[in-house]
């Protein structure tokens, strides 16, 4: 059973099928990579205005085993994570919050995953981790194929970067319990919409498992 079964009336479960929509998964390439998205204490920890610990904590524990995973096999990992420009014409308009300053912690890293010296940190203004960022070149230099994307949250960065990989044409994994919300609607039915269209959402032990094939 699927995390989104529940959100699901028959109509709309006849209509994926008649789509044939979510049920052919193609899987991760020869050379994949980790993208991390927005794991900052800003969006997992409920100290925050926009964390949410309940869900933010064992997405933080399934990275741990994901990226341990991927750090043994040596793939490329990225991470993004949010700034806060001085002037509004940087922030752009995001709903909430407006023109209010963010402290330093929120913006880092949670220790319990922070990135090695050697990985790359990608500085964004935008919900995608590829919007203004170089994150493109860098996987082509490395000869990537396909993403294991994760992160915080389901329904806004990571499917914003979901989208724009797919729209890259890299394969795309999104490992279940490596991506949370602070809503368990929109976390479900974001997670269906990303299988059904542009990824294959999975539990963390097939990915595990896959990675060692």
């Amino acid at each position: 059973m699927a995390i989104w079964d529940d959100v699901l009336n028959e109509q709309d479960k006849k209509m994926f099928s008649k789509a044939k929509m979510g049920g052919t998964r193609g899987g991760l390439g020869k050379n994949p990579a980790i993208v991390v998205v927005d794991m900052t204490y800003g969006f997992v920890d409920s100290r925050f205005r926009l964390g949410c610990s309940e869900s933010g904590y064992p997405a933080v524990k399934a990275n741990a085993l994901l990226l341990e995973k991927a750090r043994n096999k040596k793939l490329p990992i990225f991470y993004s994570r949010g700034i806060t420009e001085l002037h509004n014409s940087g922030n752009g308009l995001w709903k909430g919050g407006e023109g209010e300053e963010k402290s330093e912690l929120e913006n880092t890293i949670v220790e319990e995953i922070k990135p090695l010296d050697h990985e790359v940190v990608l500085q964004k203004r935008r919900p995608s981790a590829f919007f203004g960022t170089n994150l493109v070149d860098m996987l082509i230099y490395h000869g990537v194929d396909s993403l294991i994307i994760t992160g915080i949250s389901t329904s806004g960065c990571v499917r914003a970067s979901v989208v724009d990989a797919f729209s890259y044409n890299f394969k795309i994994v999104v490992p279940e319990e490596c991506v949370a919300d602070r809503s368990q609607i929109s976390h479900k039915v974001s997670l269906m919409d990303i299988h059904m269209k542009y990824a294959d959402v999975l539990k963390l032990d097939e990915v595990m498992q896959w990675l060692d094939k």
